[in-house]
């Protein structure tokens, strides 16, 4: 199985940034040059795609790219990526491909803009003037009549001092003020219970509460917690090792969506996810247990805390 995202870049920078979004509709080809085939998907309302191959295949340097997309950005197509393997297990095997992307016809008014792109303006020099014209004569300076200086000098009389009015301190500057912050440039890590609260529910960001779990995290969770489980019903999943799982990584993916300096990108939730349904249940169990590390702020050296305020 096949696992990556498609973005639009609006930008047309060719690399992804805060202005790309995940593409609805794209189709994207996994190809392979060694006799194992084609394959192809669409991506969901996430940008997600899942490509399956029928019995245990060899993908190593098979490529994915994109091939069509909406309309709004569809006028052009990144590179194809290379497929990286991310486990093999009982004749099973999940690979991951770096974020794809799809181009608009003309990066949008908010993009940056390269100042190096812009014609230089053409300097234009003032005419000289014309040499040929005739040297005006010098007439005779007119005769001056000065007074005489007299011989003695009037005494200069100085007035009184002036006195001045004291000198008041200068004002003190007001304190500068930071640039303010976008939230999602925030490092943030949120445990479940705090996204379970009704005053945080304005932080749902990409999905909802009624978003199902076979919709966020693909087919293989579909085959485990069915159709109809919601994120909000597995954000209460507690009792065995499953349901662990599916509580920490939905926990992690609103943190992924929610910060991008969280520990875990959206697409690495969902590949570990993938991964630890595929595997062992101590498998499973020690995945979940690293998205709690995360969700806790204390996976690595670096200490993360909670930033979500109450929503108006």
């Amino acid at each position: 199985m096949v696992t990556g995202m498609v973005f639009c870049d609006q930008c047309k920078d060719g690399e992804r940034s805060f202005f790309d979004y995940p593409l609805y509709g794209a189709k994207v080809v996994i190809e392979c040059g060694g006799g194992s085939g084609s394959e192809q998907d669409t991506t969901n309302w996430f940008g997600n795609y899942a490509v399956r191959f029928d019995g245990s295949v060899d993908l190593t340097g098979c490529t994915a790219r994109v091939v069509d997309a909406p309309d709004q950005c569809g006028s052009g197509f990144g590179p194809a990526e290379e497929l990286t393997l991310m486990f093999r297990l009982f004749g099973s095997a999940l690979y991951t491909a770096e974020p794809l992307l799809a181009e608009p016809g003309v990066p949008m008014s908010f993009c940056p803009r390269d100042e190096k792109r812009s014609p230089p303006q053409p300097v234009v020099s003032p005419p000289s003037p014309p040499s040929n014209l005739p040297t005006p004569l010098s007439s005779p300076p007119p005769p001056t009549n000065l007074p005489t200086p007299p011989l003695s000098p009037h005494p200069l009389v100085l007035p009184a001092p002036i006195k001045l009015p004291p000198v008041l301190p200068p004002p003190v500057p007001p304190s500068t003020r930071l640039p303010r912050v976008f939230p999602i440039m925030q490092a943030s890590a949120c445990p479940y219970d705090k996204w379970l609260m009704p005053q945080f529910q304005c932080y749902w960001r990409v999905v909802t509460p009624n978003t199902s779990v076979a919709l966020a995290f693909g087919p293989i969770a579909a085959a485990r917690y069915g159709a109809d489980m919601t994120l909000w019903d597995g954000l209460q999943g507690r009792g065995d090792a499953y349901h662990t799982l599916l509580r920490e990584a939905t926990t992690s993916l609103l943190n992924s969506y929610n910060s991008l300096r969280f520990f875990y990108s959206s697409l690495r939730v969902i590949g570990d996810m993938n991964a630890a349904l595929l595997g062992s249940t101590p498998q499973a169990m020690r995945i979940a247990l690293r998205f709690r590390r995360a969700n806790s702020g204390l996976l690595t050296s670096q200490r993360l805390t909670c930033n979500l305020s109450p929503c108006n």
